[in-house]
């Protein structure tokens, strides 16, 4: 496959996570700060510094609130990470390799990129905000249901779930994150109410409180939350689970271009890194610290997808 068309898979499948986590990361804050009204500002804060927009936002804003927040992140035109910028460049990379593409799969795409710009067009007041979030992952949701129906497990489907883990396991890192490290207000915290009640809301963001109580018994706190998002392959958004699948569709494409590869090797060493472990020794090495390391493993395979593919020839 030319690494152009091999590119425009992996991104496109890229942008389309990448709206539906953003959509995530907003609830997310959207919620905890419902818990904690007495200083929203932070909560709204955290959330953009979680999104890695922080510069480009306060370039535009002074301040921090839902409303700006929330437009920043959904439609900003000027955002490049906005869900109106990513849906659109997910629908400009399924033109580009349309032909490799199933009439389901582009469908899905098309239909997700008019509906959300017109969702998209106005301001969203936060009265509607639960409403519209929920149509963006309903899209991502379709999309992803299309590719999986309809598409040919070769090279072409590798691709588009390589961009899609490796986009969702930056995403649920930096949804853990944003509850540990930027929103906890005091370590006096730590165990408290407050504190399970905000981990029982981060389940909720990642639409994983149903599965957390299908799979175990134990009581919503951040130990037993942080094993279940970082370490339960069952979960399809754990680290744990999006390191597999990573190693497992970069297997196939070595063993389909009879090539090995430093991305799969990085993949592998990141597997074993999950592999075995306790949530304890994380808690130990330092949550964030620990996810921070996560992610810059995960954007260190991307770019080297990238560049054993030659995407950019």
């Amino acid at each position: 496959m030319l690494g152009k068309t091999a590119g425009g898979l992996y991104w496109m499948f890229r942008y389309l996570e990448r709206a539906e986590n953003t959509a995530r990361l907003i609830e997310a804050g959207f919620r905890i700060a419902l818990t904690r009204s007495s200083d929203p500002a932070s909560e709204w804060k955290s959330v953009i510094v979680t999104s890695a927009t922080q510069q480009a936002y306060e370039a535009k804003y002074d301040g921090y609130d839902s409303a700006r927040v929330t437009d920043f992140l959904l439609r900003d035109t000027e955002n490049p990470g906005s869900v109106y910028s990513v849906i659109k460049a997910a629908r400009d990379n399924a033109r580009l390799v349309r032909t490799a593409l199933t009439t389901e799969v582009w469908s899905a795409v098309n239909e997700t990129w008019m509906l959300l710009a017109e969702r998209l067009k106005h301001p969203i007041p936060e009265t509607h905000l639960p409403e519209v979030l929920a149509a963006i992952r309903q899209q991502s949701a379709l999309v992803r249901g299309a590719l999986h129906g309809t598409m040919l497990r070769n090279d072409i489907y590798d691709f588009c779930r390589l961009g899609t883990f490796i986009e969702r396991m930056d995403s649920t890192a930096r949804i853990i994150d944003v509850k540990y490290f930027a929103l906890l207000p005091s370590p006096s915290f730590v165990g408290s109410r407050m504190d399970n009640v905000q981990w029982e809301t981060i389940l909720r963001s990642v639409s994983a409180h149903r599965s957390f109580r299908w799979a175990s018994d134990d009581e919503y706190n951040a130990p037993n939350i942080a094993r279940f998002l970082i370490l339960d392959r069952r979960m399809p958004r754990s680290l744990a689970f999006c390191a597999a699948t990573l190693v497992e569709n970069l297997t196939y494409l070595a063993e389909d271009y009879d090539m090995q590869t430093e991305s799969l090797q990085l993949a592998e060493t990141l597997q074993k890194r999950l592999k075995g472990r306790d949530i304890g020794s994380i808690f130990d090495e330092g949550l964030h610290e620990f996810l921070r390391s996560i992610l810059d493993d995960t954007a260190r395979i991307g770019t080297q997808i990238e560049q054993d593919y030659r995407f950019i020839s």
